[in-house]
């Protein structure tokens, strides 16, 4: 939560959870708990997701990684990034899947170039409070490739 407003209290997150929940059982997919392969621990979530909010891109599907500080700069948001655009593209057939994230953010904004999003531009997050540094924010997107 390096790059979020504040961390979440345990309420905020067994609401968190119960909103993931609710959009995996409307769509299928959603975010889902991310392990390491080597010792089975739990790192963090990815997925696909339908932004709660408004703005000129949106409705849109987004595709989201949030990791453990620790397991930060090992290729593991990278890894997970592909499978869910693969997952996006050829399984659920979409044209095309938006990233954003904070701009001072950069490990995640790498991630989005290394999994081949293109930059966008920048947009104010309307969650955000008009006075957090977290409020500008960068927004990537992919087309699938097989749709022209």
């Amino acid at each position: 939560m390096a790059f979020f407003p504040s961390v979440r209290s345990a309420g905020e997150t067994m609401e968190q959870i119960q909103r993931i929940s609710k959009h995996i059982a409307e769509y299928g997919y959603g975010f889902f708990a991310l392990e390491r392969k080597d010792n089975r621990r739990f790192i963090g979530f990815t997925g696909l997701s339908h932004p709660g909010f408004e703005a000129a891109f949106t409705p849109c599907v987004e595709i989201g990684w949030r990791l453990s500080m620790e397991n930060w700069g090992q290729g593991f948001a990278t890894e997970a990034g592909k499978a869910c655009l693969e997952f996006g593209f050829d399984t659920l057939g979409l044209d095309e899947i938006y990233s954003f994230t904070a701009v001072q953010n950069k490990p995640s904004e790498k991630v989005m170039q290394r999994i081949g999003m293109v930059k966008k531009g920048y947009f104010d997050h309307p969650s955000i409070d008009n006075e957090s540094e977290l409020k500008n924010h960068v927004l990537y997107s992919i087309k699938n490739p097989d749709m022209g």
